[in-house]
């Protein structure tokens, strides 16, 4: 099984992600992990990834695509993966897509979750105060909110028109929220 799974910061993606990776028995794969994971072991991805993040810029969609593929390489994830929160924008969906078709792979489901931007302002400030989190303050996550409208949501209908998106209500329990995503594969 090969999940992309969609939503806006807050929604709950790593939370669902780590329940969906153990009872589908699959990798979770972030790429923000991925980019970490190389810096600390000095690979020459990582010496650029360190060298773009050190200067203050994004690192390219060319490199994370690189360090995906990499990923998608190792044995562990013949069983299959969980995508989070990747791709954000078209541009990520389509290479996305370039780079499985080269490793005959595909995107078997692509889930969103869809969570009230109220109820994400109210999540992550409980989060903030409960971690000391400054990334979670409410201009900076309302900014965060913009930018994913802007740059990721029409990636979810990118997945719709594939007939591969499942919207999946992000608001109850953690276990009831893993059910729907269960139900809706």
């Amino acid at each position: 099984m090969r999940l992309v799974l969609l939503g806006p910061p807050g929604s709950g993606k790593g939370t669902q992600a780590a329940l969906l990776k153990d009872r589908l028995n699959v990798v979770h794969i972030s790429t923000g992990d991925l980019l970490r994971a190389a810096v600390a072991a000095g690979t020459e991805l990582g010496k650029i990834a360190k060298a773009t993040m050190d200067a203050g810029e994004l690192v390219s969609d060319d490199l994370v695509l690189q360090l995906l593929e990499d990923r998608l390489g190792q044995p562990d994830v013949a069983n299959g993966y969980i995508l989070d929160g990747y791709p954000r924008n078209l541009a990520q969906a389509k290479a996305l897509d370039a780079l499985l078709s080269r490793l005959e792979q595909n995107i078997d489901h692509a889930l969103a979750l869809i969570v009230d931007e109220e109820q994400i302002v109210a999540r992550l400030a409980q989060r903030a105060s409960e971690q000391g989190r400054t990334d979670d303050s409410e201009s900076v996550v309302r900014h965060r909110l913009h930018v994913y409208a802007e740059q990721t949501a029409p990636v979810v209908d990118y997945y719709e028109a594939k007939g591969l998106l499942a919207r999946i209500d992000g608001v109850g329990s953690i276990e009831e929220i893993n059910q729907r995503l269960m139900d809706a594969m």
